[in-house]
C-alpha cells in the first residue's frame, strides 16, 4: 500500500480490517498450541495439525498429507511415527489400490481430537452466542467470500 493511500478513509479502514485479521490468526494460533496440549501434552503443534486434517477429512497416503499440510515429508514422517507409536495414527490399506498405504485416526485417535476440539470451539463459540441468526450468517459468508470461496 503507498503511503498517500494510509491517509484516505479506505487506507484507513484497510489498516484496521489488517489488524483484525492479524489478531484472528494470532488468537487462533495461540488457540491451537493449547488444544494441540489438551490432546496430548507430550506432541508438538505440528503433531496435532496432522491429526486434525486426519480428523476433518479422513485416511489419506503420507504425501498428499504432507501436500495437504504444507510440511516437508520428512518432518510429516517423523510426526507420524510419534502419532503411532502413542496409538493416534494407525496404517490401512488402501481400498481402491492394494499397494499403497493409508494413515487414519485410530478410535482413540478419534476420541481425543474430538474432546480437544470440543474446548477449543467452546471458545469461538462463547465469543458469538450473543449474535442474532442475521449477524451469524452475514459474518459467515463475508468470511466465506473474503477465503475465496
Amino acid at each position: 500500500m503507498n503511503v498517500e493511500r494510509k491517509d484516505t478513509l479506505r487506507g484507513q479502514l484497510e489498516l484496521k480490517l489488517g489488524e483484525q485479521i492479524n489478531a484472528l490468526i494470532s488468537a487462533s494460533h495461540a488457540l491451537n498450541v493449547r488444544t494441540a496440549a489438551a490432546f496430548d501434552s507430550s506432541i508438538q503443534p505440528a503433531a496435532f495439525h496432522i491429526v486434525r486434517w486426519l480428523y476433518s477429512y479422513g485416511p489419506t497416503s503420507a504425501s498428499a498429507l504432507a501436500e495437504a499440510t504444507a510440511m516437508d515429508r520428512s518432518s510429516v514422517s517423523r510426526l507420524l511415527k510419534q502419532l503411532e507409536n502413542l496409538g493416534y495414527v494407525k496404517r490401512e490399506d488402501s481400498p481402491h489400490d492394494r499397494r499403497a498405504v493409508l494413515l487414519a485416526l485410530t478410535e482413540l485417535g478419534r476420541k481425543q481430537t474430538f474432546a480437544a476440539l470440543q474446548d477449543k470451539e467452546f471458545v469461538f463459540y462463547e465469543r458469538i452466542a450473543q449474535w442474532d441468526n442475521q449477524q451469524l450468517e452475514t459474518f459467515t459468508e463475508m468470511l466465506k467470500e473474503f477465503n475465496g470461496f
